[in-house]
Protein backbone atom coordinates (compact mmCIF):
# COMPACT_ATOMS: atom_id res chain seq x y z
CA UNK A 1 0.00 0.00 0.00
CA UNK A 2 2.34 2.52 -1.32
CA UNK A 3 2.65 5.94 1.04
CA UNK A 4 0.15 4.56 3.68
CA UNK A 5 1.34 2.04 6.08
CA UNK A 6 -1.21 -0.19 7.21
CA UNK A 7 -1.93 1.25 10.59
CA UNK A 8 -2.56 4.37 9.59
CA UNK A 9 -5.05 3.22 6.76
CA UNK A 10 -7.02 1.25 9.35
CA UNK A 11 -8.28 4.71 10.85
CA UNK A 12 -10.36 5.23 7.90
CA UNK A 13 -12.68 1.88 8.28
CA UNK A 14 -12.84 1.39 12.10
CA UNK A 15 -11.83 4.57 14.69
CA UNK A 16 -11.83 1.90 17.83
CA UNK A 17 -9.68 -0.65 16.14
CA UNK A 18 -6.74 1.72 15.06
CA UNK A 19 -6.33 2.82 18.49
CA UNK A 20 -5.85 -0.44 19.64
CA UNK A 21 -3.17 -1.13 16.62
CA UNK A 22 -1.56 2.35 17.40
CA UNK A 23 -1.11 1.01 21.45
CA UNK A 24 0.74 -2.13 19.93
CA UNK A 25 4.46 -2.67 20.53
CA UNK A 26 6.13 -1.71 17.08
CA UNK A 27 7.24 -5.31 16.30
CA UNK A 28 3.40 -6.06 16.38
CA UNK A 29 1.91 -3.34 14.74
CA UNK A 30 2.56 -4.35 10.70
CA UNK A 31 1.52 -7.62 10.81
CA UNK A 32 -1.57 -7.16 13.10
CA UNK A 33 -2.09 -3.96 10.83
CA UNK A 34 -2.28 -5.87 7.72
CA UNK A 35 -4.54 -8.79 8.48
CA UNK A 36 -7.13 -6.58 10.04
CA UNK A 37 -7.01 -4.64 7.08
CA UNK A 38 -7.42 -7.87 4.73
CA UNK A 39 -9.97 -9.12 6.97
CA UNK A 40 -12.22 -5.82 6.29
CA UNK A 41 -12.18 -5.75 2.99
CA UNK A 42 -13.18 -9.68 2.76
CA UNK A 43 -16.21 -8.76 5.11
CA UNK A 44 -16.53 -5.87 2.78
CA UNK A 45 -16.97 -8.16 -0.12
CA UNK A 46 -19.28 -10.75 1.30
CA UNK A 47 -21.77 -8.12 2.25
CA UNK A 48 -21.86 -6.06 -1.27
CA UNK A 49 -25.09 -5.21 -2.38
CA UNK A 50 -23.78 -4.81 -5.73
CA UNK A 51 -23.16 -8.67 -6.78
CA UNK A 52 -25.14 -11.83 -6.27
CA UNK A 53 -24.59 -14.17 -3.50
CA UNK A 54 -22.87 -16.75 -5.83
CA UNK A 55 -20.53 -13.67 -7.67
CA UNK A 56 -19.98 -12.97 -3.85
CA UNK A 57 -19.07 -16.23 -2.44
CA UNK A 58 -17.02 -16.64 -5.47
CA UNK A 59 -15.17 -13.59 -5.47
CA UNK A 60 -14.50 -14.32 -1.59
CA UNK A 61 -12.89 -17.58 -2.87
CA UNK A 62 -10.24 -15.79 -5.32
CA UNK A 63 -9.27 -13.40 -2.86
CA UNK A 64 -9.01 -16.24 -0.39
CA UNK A 65 -6.16 -17.81 -2.66
CA UNK A 66 -5.05 -14.16 -3.83
CA UNK A 67 -4.18 -13.72 0.24
CA UNK A 68 -2.98 -17.35 0.34
CA UNK A 69 -0.60 -16.95 -2.49
CA UNK A 70 -1.93 -19.30 -5.01
CA UNK A 71 -3.13 -16.88 -7.03
CA UNK A 72 -0.89 -13.28 -7.56
CA UNK A 73 -3.58 -11.22 -7.72
CA UNK A 74 -7.22 -10.17 -7.05
CA UNK A 75 -8.60 -7.54 -9.09
CA UNK A 76 -11.30 -6.69 -7.14
CA UNK A 77 -14.92 -7.00 -9.58
CA UNK A 78 -15.67 -3.21 -10.35
CA UNK A 79 -19.73 -4.34 -9.66
CA UNK A 80 -18.63 -5.21 -6.23
CA UNK A 81 -17.53 -2.10 -5.47
CA UNK A 82 -19.97 -0.08 -6.75
CA UNK A 83 -21.97 -1.58 -4.03
CA UNK A 84 -20.51 -0.56 -1.30
CA UNK A 85 -22.36 2.95 -0.19
CA UNK A 86 -18.86 3.89 2.14
CA UNK A 87 -16.08 5.54 0.42
CA UNK A 88 -13.70 4.47 3.13
CA UNK A 89 -14.77 1.01 1.94
CA UNK A 90 -14.89 1.63 -1.20
CA UNK A 91 -10.73 2.80 -1.34
CA UNK A 92 -9.73 -0.11 0.56
CA UNK A 93 -11.19 -2.49 -2.08
CA UNK A 94 -9.66 -0.54 -4.74
CA UNK A 95 -6.27 -0.43 -2.61
CA UNK A 96 -5.68 -4.52 -2.57
CA UNK A 97 -3.16 -4.88 -4.78
CA UNK A 98 -0.80 -2.27 -2.77
CA UNK A 99 -2.54 -4.45 0.61
CA UNK A 100 -1.07 -7.68 -1.02
CA UNK A 101 2.21 -6.26 -1.44
CA UNK A 102 2.73 -5.42 2.03
CA UNK A 103 1.80 -8.68 3.31
CA UNK A 104 3.83 -10.57 0.76
CA UNK A 105 6.72 -8.05 2.31
CA UNK A 106 6.29 -9.67 5.88
CA UNK A 107 9.02 -11.70 7.66
CA UNK A 108 7.53 -15.66 6.67
CA UNK A 109 6.71 -16.06 9.92
CA UNK A 110 4.14 -12.96 10.21
CA UNK A 111 3.28 -13.81 6.88
CA UNK A 112 1.88 -17.43 8.09
CA UNK A 113 -0.01 -16.11 10.98
CA UNK A 114 -1.64 -13.61 8.94
CA UNK A 115 -2.93 -15.80 6.04
CA UNK A 116 -3.85 -18.46 8.55
CA UNK A 117 -6.31 -15.69 10.79
CA UNK A 118 -7.94 -14.06 7.13
CA UNK A 119 -8.41 -17.98 5.46
CA UNK A 120 -10.37 -18.97 8.66
CA UNK A 121 -12.06 -15.62 8.62
CA UNK A 122 -12.85 -15.92 5.12
CA UNK A 123 -14.32 -18.80 5.98
CA UNK A 124 -16.82 -18.02 8.05
CA UNK A 125 -18.18 -15.23 5.63
CA UNK A 126 -18.46 -17.81 3.10
CA UNK A 127 -20.97 -19.56 5.29
CA UNK A 128 -22.20 -17.21 6.11
CA UNK A 129 -23.47 -16.63 2.07
CA UNK A 130 -24.23 -20.31 1.71
CA UNK A 131 -26.69 -19.65 4.82
CA UNK A 132 -28.31 -16.53 4.33
CA UNK A 133 -27.90 -16.22 0.48
CA UNK A 134 -31.48 -16.62 -0.19
CA UNK A 135 -32.92 -15.07 2.98
CA UNK A 136 -35.07 -12.23 3.22
CA UNK A 137 -36.93 -9.86 5.87
CA UNK A 138 -39.47 -11.98 5.06
CA UNK A 139 -38.29 -15.30 4.91
CA UNK A 140 -35.01 -14.91 7.44
CA UNK A 141 -33.00 -18.00 8.09
CA UNK A 142 -31.75 -18.61 11.70
CA UNK A 143 -28.33 -20.69 12.67
CA UNK A 144 -29.54 -23.91 13.60
CA UNK A 145 -28.51 -24.25 17.35
CA UNK A 146 -25.92 -22.87 19.83
CA UNK A 147 -22.71 -24.77 18.35
CA UNK A 148 -23.31 -23.30 15.25
CA UNK A 149 -23.20 -19.95 16.76
CA UNK A 150 -20.44 -20.72 18.79
CA UNK A 151 -18.37 -21.77 15.31
CA UNK A 152 -19.31 -18.99 13.81
CA UNK A 153 -17.82 -16.94 16.30
CA UNK A 154 -15.01 -18.67 16.45
CA UNK A 155 -14.12 -18.06 12.80
CA UNK A 156 -14.69 -14.49 12.82
CA UNK A 157 -13.47 -13.22 16.00
CA UNK A 158 -11.80 -16.16 18.39
CA UNK A 159 -9.63 -16.78 15.95
CA UNK A 160 -8.73 -13.07 15.58
CA UNK A 161 -7.43 -13.33 19.68
CA UNK A 162 -5.58 -16.90 19.15
CA UNK A 163 -4.01 -14.89 15.80
CA UNK A 164 -3.08 -11.60 17.86
CA UNK A 165 -1.44 -14.13 20.86
CA UNK A 166 0.82 -16.02 18.45
CA UNK A 167 2.19 -13.29 16.79
CA UNK A 168 2.73 -11.25 20.65
CA UNK A 169 5.05 -14.85 21.29
CA UNK A 170 6.54 -14.68 18.03
CA UNK A 171 7.57 -11.08 17.49
CA UNK A 172 7.82 -10.32 21.21
CA UNK A 173 8.96 -13.63 22.95
CA UNK A 174 9.13 -13.14 27.01
CA UNK A 175 8.21 -9.39 26.59
CA UNK A 176 4.81 -10.18 25.73
CA UNK A 177 3.47 -11.99 28.72
CA UNK A 178 4.38 -13.84 31.82
CA UNK A 179 1.98 -16.55 30.98
CA UNK A 180 2.69 -19.57 28.65
CA UNK A 181 1.06 -19.65 25.41
CA UNK A 182 -1.38 -22.45 26.81
CA UNK A 183 -2.59 -20.52 28.91
CA UNK A 184 -3.55 -17.62 27.48
CA UNK A 185 -4.87 -18.84 24.37
CA UNK A 186 -8.15 -20.57 25.07
CA UNK A 187 -8.62 -16.71 27.07
CA UNK A 188 -8.22 -14.81 23.53
CA UNK A 189 -10.39 -17.04 21.93
CA UNK A 190 -13.25 -17.03 24.70
CA UNK A 191 -12.31 -12.82 24.44
CA UNK A 192 -12.84 -12.83 20.83
CA UNK A 193 -15.68 -15.02 20.36
CA UNK A 194 -17.61 -12.61 23.06
CA UNK A 195 -16.59 -9.35 21.05
CA UNK A 196 -18.55 -11.00 17.67
CA UNK A 197 -21.58 -11.90 20.26
CA UNK A 198 -21.70 -8.15 21.21
CA UNK A 199 -22.01 -7.03 17.48
CA UNK A 200 -24.33 -9.71 17.01
CA UNK A 201 -26.59 -8.53 19.93
CA UNK A 202 -26.28 -5.46 19.29
CA UNK A 203 -27.07 -5.79 15.21
CA UNK A 204 -29.58 -8.05 15.99
CA UNK A 205 -32.66 -6.15 13.88
CA UNK A 206 -30.22 -4.82 11.07
CA UNK A 207 -29.34 -8.36 10.02
CA UNK A 208 -32.74 -9.48 10.76
CA UNK A 209 -33.84 -7.38 8.10
CA UNK A 210 -31.24 -8.50 5.96
CA UNK A 211 -32.87 -12.23 6.47
CA UNK A 212 -29.69 -13.13 8.61
CA UNK A 213 -30.80 -14.58 12.43
CA UNK A 214 -27.54 -15.10 14.25
CA UNK A 215 -29.45 -16.35 17.59
CA UNK A 216 -30.36 -20.21 17.35
CA UNK A 217 -34.26 -19.95 17.46
CA UNK A 218 -37.06 -21.78 15.89
CA UNK A 219 -38.47 -18.68 14.39
CA UNK A 220 -36.82 -15.84 13.49
CA UNK A 221 -39.92 -13.82 13.34
CA UNK A 222 -40.98 -14.22 16.84
CA UNK A 223 -39.80 -10.87 18.68
CA UNK A 224 -40.19 -12.85 22.17
CA UNK A 225 -37.97 -15.64 21.57
CA UNK A 226 -35.54 -13.73 19.95
CA UNK A 227 -35.66 -11.36 23.12
CA UNK A 228 -35.52 -14.48 25.27
CA UNK A 229 -32.34 -15.77 23.14
CA UNK A 230 -30.74 -12.61 23.30
CA UNK A 231 -30.40 -12.36 26.81
CA UNK A 232 -29.34 -15.66 27.00
CA UNK A 233 -26.39 -14.77 24.74
CA UNK A 234 -26.15 -11.60 26.57
CA UNK A 235 -25.05 -13.70 29.64
CA UNK A 236 -22.50 -15.25 27.53
CA UNK A 237 -21.07 -12.52 25.81
CA UNK A 238 -20.54 -11.08 29.60
CA UNK A 239 -18.96 -13.90 30.79
CA UNK A 240 -16.73 -14.15 27.44
CA UNK A 241 -15.52 -10.37 27.78
CA UNK A 242 -14.20 -11.18 30.81
CA UNK A 243 -11.89 -13.01 29.83
CA UNK A 244 -10.11 -10.55 28.16
CA UNK A 245 -10.02 -8.24 31.65
CA UNK A 246 -7.77 -11.33 32.51
CA UNK A 247 -6.20 -11.91 29.38
CA UNK A 248 -4.90 -8.07 29.47
CA UNK A 249 -3.77 -8.73 32.93
CA UNK A 250 -1.25 -11.42 31.68
CA UNK A 251 0.71 -8.40 29.58
CA UNK A 252 3.94 -7.41 30.20
CA UNK A 253 3.58 -3.70 28.73
CA UNK A 254 1.13 -0.85 29.92
CA UNK A 255 0.77 -0.30 26.24
CA UNK A 256 0.04 -3.89 25.29
CA UNK A 257 -2.59 -4.05 28.04
CA UNK A 258 -3.99 -1.04 26.96
CA UNK A 259 -4.24 -2.35 22.99
CA UNK A 260 -5.80 -5.07 24.49
CA UNK A 261 -8.43 -4.23 27.11
CA UNK A 262 -9.62 -1.24 25.30
CA UNK A 263 -12.22 -3.36 22.99
CA UNK A 264 -13.29 -5.38 26.19
CA UNK A 265 -14.05 -1.63 27.96
CA UNK A 266 -16.07 -0.81 25.25
CA UNK A 267 -17.62 -4.14 24.83
CA UNK A 268 -18.71 -3.68 28.49
CA UNK A 269 -19.96 -0.35 28.02
CA UNK A 270 -21.97 -2.14 24.85
CA UNK A 271 -23.59 -4.63 27.14
CA UNK A 272 -24.67 -2.01 29.74
CA UNK A 273 -26.85 -0.50 26.89
CA UNK A 274 -28.30 -3.97 25.69
CA UNK A 275 -28.82 -5.25 29.02
CA UNK A 276 -32.99 -6.45 29.63
CA UNK A 277 -33.20 -4.13 26.09
CA UNK A 278 -36.42 -4.11 24.64
CA UNK A 279 -37.34 -4.50 20.68
CA UNK A 280 -37.67 -0.72 19.96
CA UNK A 281 -34.28 -0.24 22.15
CA UNK A 282 -32.44 -3.09 19.34
CA UNK A 283 -33.79 -1.36 16.81
CA UNK A 284 -31.97 2.18 17.91
CA UNK A 285 -29.15 0.14 17.07
CA UNK A 286 -27.45 0.73 20.83
CA UNK A 287 -23.72 1.94 20.46
CA UNK A 288 -21.38 3.87 22.77
CA UNK A 289 -20.91 7.62 21.97
CA UNK A 290 -18.13 8.49 20.32
CA UNK A 291 -17.12 11.09 23.27
CA UNK A 292 -16.55 8.12 25.27
CA UNK A 293 -13.58 6.28 23.49
CA UNK A 294 -11.43 8.81 24.48
CA UNK A 295 -11.58 8.79 28.34
CA UNK A 296 -12.11 4.81 27.40
CA UNK A 297 -8.98 4.68 26.26
CA UNK A 298 -7.33 6.32 29.49
CA UNK A 299 -8.82 4.31 31.80
CA UNK A 300 -7.14 1.37 29.12
CA UNK A 301 -4.02 2.92 29.35
CA UNK A 302 -3.99 3.15 33.32
CA UNK A 303 -5.70 0.13 33.95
Amino acid sequence: MPGIPPVSRSKGVSRSFYLSLRLLPAPMRNAASIGYLLARASDTIADSAGASPADRLAALRDYSRAVGGSIAAFPCPADLISGIPDPRERALLEELPGLLESLALLPAAERDLVRGVVATIIGGQELDLIRFGNATAAHPVALSDGAALTDYTWRVAGCVGEFWTKLGFLTLGERFSGAAPEMLLPLARDYGTGLQLVNILRDLPRDLAAGRCYLPVANPLDKDRLLDSHRVWHAKARAAVAQGLAYADSLRSRRQRAASVLPALIAEETLDLLENADWKTLESRVKVPRRRIYPLLARAFFK
